[in-house]
């Protein structure tokens, strides 16, 4: 269900704001390790300036699909009990060393949104691993996630040849 919510919103955002949304938190890396992470909140990450100059319109497209604004520090949004949080893409680099250029654009549907790859995926928990807030709250999580990224990598190892051996 948060998927396909997902998957509405951002052609919501591509439709009306010229928008590709990321995909982000533990529902993007439930997708790219194909198992349940039993996400609690969908986490997008928008184009900093969507988040302030332009936040007029994320929140007016929020409401118009239902949701009301519970936490507009943390960009958060809420329906039903399911929680929408934005945040910024330019984020990505200095916190976890994320290259924007090489994150891979999906499409589906007829909506397009980026999803990050394992490797950047393990980059982020590393660092989510470090912060302070995160590691006493949400350590033992991002340790689970770290360990699940790491065997799907070994397994897709296995499987296809090293992908770091023909870069």
């Amino acid at each position: 269900m948060k998927k396909s919510e997902f998957i509405r919103i951002a052609g919501l955002l591509n439709e009306r704001l010229n928008i590709v949304p990321l995909l982000f938190g533990s529902l993007g890396l439930e997708q790219r390790l194909n198992t349940n992470l039993n996400a609690d909140d969908i986490d997008v990450l928008i184009p900093e300036l969507f988040l302030e100059e332009g936040w007029s319109g994320i929140a007016a497209l929020m409401s118009d699909a239902g949701y009301t604004l519970y936490d507009l520090h943390e960009h958060a949004f809420e329906r039903s009990g399911l929680s929408v949080a934005f945040a910024a893409i330019e984020s990505l680099a200095p916190f976890a060393g994320v290259d924007l250029e090489q994150i891979p654009v999906i499409e589906e549907k007829g909506v397009c949104y980026y999803l990050l790859d394992l490797r950047d995926y393990l980059k982020v928990y590393t660092a989510s691993a470090k912060d302070g807030y995160r590691k006493n709250v949400k350590n033992k999580q991002d340790e689970r996630k770290i360990e699940l990224i790491n065997a799907q990598m070994r397994k897709n190892d296995e499987e296809y040849g090293s992908v770091s051996e023909n870069k």
